[in-house]
């Protein structure tokens, strides 16, 4: 592991979302008839292009707290400061915050610790801790896949507790783990669909949420239509549609074009596709133009390089 893989996360996470906030919450039949082909700006909320949103200002806040360890306060401070004082902004104004996300942030703000802030019921079971959890990938990769899976947990659960959103961030950063490793993303598919499924079993899941990954698990996702692939902000629609979109695809910029134009959480959709094609593809493999558009790309690729100090050997 070292800084550039670090980097292509990061990068690759908040590019994704640059390319898809213009075109948040377009239909499919809109996006098909006027695709997104490049990163470009305004639409949905106006912004500039190269501006990305609360998935990744997040995924910046839980990246720069592990930058001094791991402190579970320590990332919930991030996302109260978030809010309040729109840190890790792309332009200094929160614009965008998902409603399961802001009562979590609420709960922190009056006190819960955030070991029981978010949410825990069946309508939490959005993607707002799937689209921020990347950078947790850092500092599991040497731990046993049992302290994984906890900490997942608690990290998840500062805004999602329910076992359908671990479960989902569990998935997406065990197959990152594989793909950090080296592996083809279609060995490192099959290599997940294993280790996850084996442990899976040995903790205490209903049958019936296990069922409810079974396409990802126990099937092939990448051989299911663009027509069964669902692109809403329900945590395992977006986990399905970036895993898809990654294994049908050969480039960084086909995977990220490909999520937004399935519409709907076009820039969480991305956020998700981004982390992983940038694992598989590299700082290189993302195109300069958007690169060189991305709102405070210096100040994310010095929190890579601070994040690199302590997990590079």
């Amino acid at each position: 592991m070292n800084d550039c893989t670090i980097k292509s996360v990061l990068l690759g996470v908040a590019i994704g979302d640059a390319v898809g906030v213009p075109y948040e919450f377009r239909s499919r039949e809109i996006m098909q008839k006027n695709p997104a082909t490049d990163m470009v700006g305004y639409g949905t909320y106006n912004q500039s292009p190269g501006t990305f949103s609360d998935d990744s200002s997040l995924t910046f806040c839980l990246a720069e707290a592990l930058t001094h360890g791991f402190d579970l306060q320590e990332i919930a401070n991030n996302f109260i400061k978030w809010v309040e004082e729109d840190y890790w902004t792309a332009h200094g104004e929160v614009f965008d915050i998902g409603i399961a996300t802001h009562e979590a942030i609420s709960n922190l703000m009056n006190g819960d610790s955030p070991e029981i802030s978010g949410g825990d019921d069946e309508y939490s079971s959005g993607n707002g801790s799937l689209m921020r959890i990347a950078p947790l990938l850092f500092h599991l990769s040497d731990k046993p896949i049992q302290e994984r899976f906890e900490l997942t947990r608690l990290v998840s659960g500062i805004t999602h507790r329910h076992i359908r959103s671990v479960v989902a961030c569990f998935f997406y950063l065990e197959f990152a783990r594989f793909l950090v490793e080296g592996l083809e993303m279609q060995d490192a598919y099959k290599k997940t669909q294993v280790q996850v499924s084996a442990f899976l079993k040995t903790i205490a899941i209903p049958d019936s949420e296990l069922a409810l990954f079974d396409r990802l698990l126990q099937s092939d996702i990448s051989q299911e239509p663009i027509k069964t692939i669902e692109s809403s902000g329900y945590v395992i629609h977006t986990l399905e549609a970036s895993i898809w979109c990654l294994l049908t695809t050969e480039t960084y910029q086909e995977a990220i074009l490909k999520a937004v134009n399935l519409g709907k959480d076009t820039d969480t959709t991305a956020v998700v596709t981004g982390g992983l094609a940038g694992l598989l593809y590299g700082v290189d493999g993302i195109p300069t133009s958007w690169l060189n558009q991305l709102a405070k790309r210096d100040e994310i690729e010095d929190l890579a390089e601070r994040m690199a100090l302590r997990f590079c050997p």
